[in-house]
């Protein structure tokens, strides 16, 4: 007597548990409805046929349901979440820069299979477009527009709407693997130098060096003499123009030493430019007589006038 056990087999517990048809794929502006669909662009996710999920209901599937994408034409591959199961039968929509990826047209054939993906880790991407950084904070921008993607797969391109103009972004690396999933998950994100852009040059400042008549402060004696105080006319009362002619004082070359720059000037280091000129020899008295001082020796007055009786 002999017994099978086909449904033990270990391939057939595999078969069981995996996702795997083709469909013809469309872009979102094909979808038939009055409602529009704008927000299956803006994201990584696609429409798929209500069989699917009765398909899938069936299946010991991992949930989120995650699902490798792939042209055997072309060779080509991506990942992908799912948004709704409304499509038509044996038609699933994909948004535009997922059907670049795959190099797929209207009406071409895409397999689709459920995958399990690693929860993403860190990822790294290049804007293909140097406006990308006309955008004040690109890394909450970029954060705020992936909520509406369920993975990410090296090398793809994807697109992401922003104050009405569509920058695109290329994959460079994730991890750990290269197909990674990104919900609900804590992942550190990167960006390389966008694609064509150029740093600015920077031009050398050369430091002029001070020429001789610079150095001489005797030279500023010639130059325009500018604003100087108390040199303006008055008008009299009694309307006469006698004496109120501005007599301007003559202007010396040693009053404009202030502000010649010290080049002798070094970092640190601060220099006190005292008044070279000799003190006038009263203020020297003065300072004599300070020094000179005695307690208790100076003359009184009195208020009674002298000569004068009592």
């Amino acid at each position: 007597m002999f017994s099978f056990h086909v449904f033990d087999h270990p391939m057939a517990r595999g078969f069981q548990n995996r996702f795997s048809t083709q469909y013809r794929c469309y872009s979102v502006s094909m979808l038939a409805g009055p409602n529009d669909r704008s927000d299956v662009e803006k994201g990584g996710k696609i429409i798929m046929p209500p069989s699917a999920l009765d398909q899938l209901s069936r299946l010991n599937i991992t949930y989120p349901m995650l699902f490798k994408l792939t042209n055997k034409n072309s060779d080509r591959m991506t990942h992908c979440g799912v948004l709704e199961f409304v499509a038509d039968e044996g038609i699933c929509y994909l948004p535009h820069w997922m059907m670049q990826n795959l190099l797929l047209e209207e009406g071409g054939l895409v397999q689709v299979e459920s995958v399990n993906l690693m929860v993403a880790t860190y990822s790294k991407f290049q804007p293909q477009s140097p406006d990308f950084l006309d955008i004040t904070n690109p890394k909450a921008v970029l954060e705020n527009a992936l909520r509406n993607f369920a993975c990410l797969t090296t090398g793809d391109v994807i697109a992401i709407n922003y104050n009405e103009k569509i920058y695109e972004l290329r994959v460079m690396e994730t991890k750990p693997d290269k197909a990674v999933s990104i919900i609900e998950c804590d992942m550190n994100v990167d960006f390389d130098a966008p694609l064509g852009y150029k740093e600015p040059e920077r031009r050398p400042q050369h430091q002029e060096e001070p020429t001789e008549e610079e150095g001489d402060p005797t030279s500023y004696a010639d130059m325009d003499t500018g604003f100087r105080a108390f040199t303006g006319s008055g008008n009299r009362l009694d309307g006469k123009t006698k004496g109120i002619e501005p007599s301007p004082a003559p202007l010396n070359a040693s009053d404009m030493k202030r502000g010649i720059p010290n080049y002798d000037f070094k970092v640190g280091k601060i220099t006190f430019i005292r008044n070279s000129k000799p003190l006038p020899k009263k203020i020297f008295e003065d300072d004599d007589a300070m020094n000179r001082f005695i307690a208790f020796s100076g003359e009184g007055q009195s208020l009674r006038k002298k000569g004068r009786k009592p």
